[in-house]
């Protein structure tokens, strides 16, 4: 928040200057949300989580459908069930449905931790593709996570296609 603060007091005090001085002041934008759809590198991540989770995803899944069968199951016969049995089964039941949650839970935990991993490793290279291209080209100013930026000072593509370079 602090360095947001800089960034903004620092460009306002950049727009403020003499019209000579700001004319000479160079802008850049960068989405981060297409980086992260669009970027190689985040695709790259994406697939390698979904691989990494699929298993577990699938698990999940069958516990669900297991978990389905035995509720309808008790549904459809707790009438004629002996009030023996139908315990048994709703004590299946909740012992698996708290086993479902846990696994689930722990699944999105995961996931998330994983998922964020990945995410700061591409905005680290995006970072040093964002100051390569800021050094090279002499900006002196790049934004990311805006309201509203026009589209000529969006570049964007161009850190997406020095991700892909730097394979």
């Amino acid at each position: 928040m602090k360095v947001k603060s800089v960034v903004f007091a620092a460009l306002v005090s950049a727009l403020s200057v003499t019209g000579a001085v700001a004319a000479e002041l160079k802008v850049g934008y960068v989405n981060t949300q297409r980086i992260f759809r669009d970027a190689p590198a985040a695709q790259k991540a994406a697939k390698k989580l979904e691989g990494e989770f699929a298993k577990r995803d699938q698990d999940l899944q069958r516990m669900a459908k297991q978990l389905q069968g035995l509720q309808e199951n008790l549904e459809k016969n707790a009438v004629t069930m002996a009030e023996s049995d139908r315990r048994a089964k709703e004590k299946e039941f909740g012992e698996l449905s708290r086993e479902f949650q846990r696994k689930q839970r722990e699944f999105r935990e995961d996931l998330n931790l994983r998922q964020n991993e990945e995410n700061a490793a591409v905005i680290e290279k995006a970072n040093k593709a964002i100051k390569q291209i800021a050094e090279s080209d002499k900006f002196d100013l790049i934004l990311q996570d805006v309201v509203w930026v026009s589209p000529k000072l969006d570049i964007t593509d161009r850190v997406i296609k020095a991700l892909a370079e730097s394979k």
